[in-house]
């Protein structure tokens, strides 16, 4: 099917109101004020679709760094004293406006990272349910009471809140992937320091005003935006007040943070790069494998950590899967996040669209066939058509590497051990999905499978009551559920005389 869209600027006078009222020019969110760059520089953020300009933001370096520190640092006695249950309704609080202008903030992401309508509005729903978990969380503090083995001495075990929190977040869920780090690190009474990406910095901005309309006091979290993030994030490392990082993003990067985190022993979790196998057995309900498709791979235009990267079909039910999702791929509309009935929307930048690019055709040329595409010839801006590739070798580029786009690749199997070797062929194990109609088999292969997450039957793994992170190169330690309190906790104990 044909899709005709065509290039409009669509940014709603409404969200222009809402950067006005961000005042990005004075965007270096610290201390509760919002301040400009000591040296007046500053950088635009662009509508992903068009190119235009939406706004212009305070561009801070290490100056400002230090001051967010300063400030974090003076907030943090205050609030890690503060009763749990305080802490809680706080974020029970933000939680409850996030909700309120869910409409608000939806086409505030929507017009500074390009994805739809739909897919944001998902995005601020997900996001605000941290703030309600993290607030229940924050009253659920652990802790042990327990005579020793060798008796006359009791043992007590508490946690307490790790410090300044240094947060480091990407620009393809610029809500989600801030309020998944802050809601647990103020939960735990830890301050923050936030660093968005200077593709999306407008929704950080955003939730920070939140959060202290919630009643979070002025210093426990401080935002930074900068176009120069290694000065920013080195200046935080490098500060001994600093005891925390947390970082979402590229495993190339993460490793250049765990080694200037490993400079001063600095406590660090890490959510990296993943390259999500998408397995669909000879049994498995086409119909729903293709809906789950659907979601794991165009979910965010294919743009998250989490998408299916390369398809592995039986070649059993290989034509009929293909030739459901190629026409659901077909189907697909493609736009301007603003534009009516917009399913996918521009990816982050010309340099992403080169990229992609050169990963389809190392495909092709290794001998993979483009089986359905959707339509872009009249769209302008950083889009790429939404493909479908068959045939496609083990061996291709676009197999071994976190393509970040609306491509699938498709390998067929039907050896169990080869299906395996391949899947776990890689130094990324953060997400998978499997579909087979034989549950058994579906968990004994779950089980074998290098990921630190597993979706049986389901197109998406995210939940905040669930823990999310990955193994090998994919990153240290876990998000959500209990243990996203305990990665901004230490644990102390007290060992008293009970003669």
């Amino acid at each position: 099917m044909t899709i005709t869209t065509t290039r409009t600027g669509l940014v709603p006078a409404s969200v222009h109101a809402t950067i006005t009222r961000l005042d990005p020019q004075h965007g270096q969110h610290i201390g509760g004020r919002g301040l400009a760059a000591g040296s007046g520089a500053t950088f635009e953020v662009l509508d992903k679709a068009t190119g235009d300009q939406l706004a212009t933001f305070a561009d801070g370096g290490a100056t400002e760094a230090t001051a967010a520190v300063d400030a974090a640092a003076a907030a943090f006695p205050a609030w890690a004293a503060t009763p749990p249950r305080v802490r809680g309704e706080a974020l029970r609080t933000a939680f409850g406006l996030m909700v309120e202008r869910s409409e608000e903030l939806a086409a505030l992401i929507a017009a500074e990272n390009g994805k739809s309508l739909a897919d944001a509005r998902a995005e601020v729903g997900y996001a605000a349910e941290f703030f309600r978990w993290f607030a229940e969380e924050a009253v659920r503090p652990e802790g042990d009471f327990a005579e020793s083995p060798a008796g006359g001495t009791r043992t007590i075990v508490t946690s307490r809140p790790v410090g300044v929190a240094a947060l480091v977040t990407p620009w393809n869920f610029p809500a989600a992937m801030a309020t998944r780090k802050i809601g647990p690190a103020l939960a735990a009474g830890c301050t923050v320091v936030l660093k968005p990406a200077a593709e999306t910095p407008l929704t950080a901005l955003a939730v920070a005003r939140i959060l202290e309309e919630a009643g979070v006091p002025a210093g426990v979290v401080n935002v930074v935006t900068t176009t120069d993030p290694g000065a920013v994030v080195g200046t935080w490392l490098a500060d001994s007040r600093v005891r925390k990082v947390s970082f979402t993003g590229s495993t190339g990067i993460g490793r250049l943070l765990l080694g200037q985190a490993a400079d001063r022993v600095v406590n660090s979790s890490m959510e990296l790069g993943g390259n999500a196998p998408f397995v669909v057995a000879a049994d498995a309900d086409l119909d729903a494998a293709v809906a789950g498709a659907m979601i794991a791979k165009f979910r965010n235009g294919g743009q998250a950590c989490t998408a299916a990267n390369r398809f592995y079909v039986h070649e059993s039910v290989a034509a009929e899967f293909t030739e459901k999702l190629g026409a659901a791929i077909e189907a697909l509309t493609v736009g301007s996040a603003f534009e009516d009935g917009t399913a996918i929307g521009p990816l982050i930048s010309a340099k992403a669209v080169t990229n992609l690019s050169a990963l389809v055709e190392d495909a092709v040329a290794r001998g993979a066939r483009i089986s359905h595409r959707a339509h872009t010839s009249t769209l302008e801006g950083h889009f790429y058509p939404p493909t479908l590739l068959v045939d496609v070798p083990a061996d291709a580029q676009i197999i071994r590497t976190e393509a970040f786009g609306p491509v699938a690749p498709v390998v067929t199997w039907n050896d169990e051990a080869e299906l395996l070797r391949q899947v776990n062929d890689t130094e990324f194990g953060l997400a998978s999905y499997i579909y087979s109609g034989d549950l058994k088999w579906a968990l004994q292969l779950a089980e074998k499978v290098e990921a630190g997450m597993v979706g049986v039957n389901r197109g998406v793994v995210s939940d905040p009551a669930a823990p999310f992170g990955g193994v090998k190169q994919s990153g240290l330690g876990r998000e959500g559920a209990r243990e996203g309190v305990r990665a901004f906790t230490e644990t102390q104990y007290f060992s008293v005389d009970w003669s």
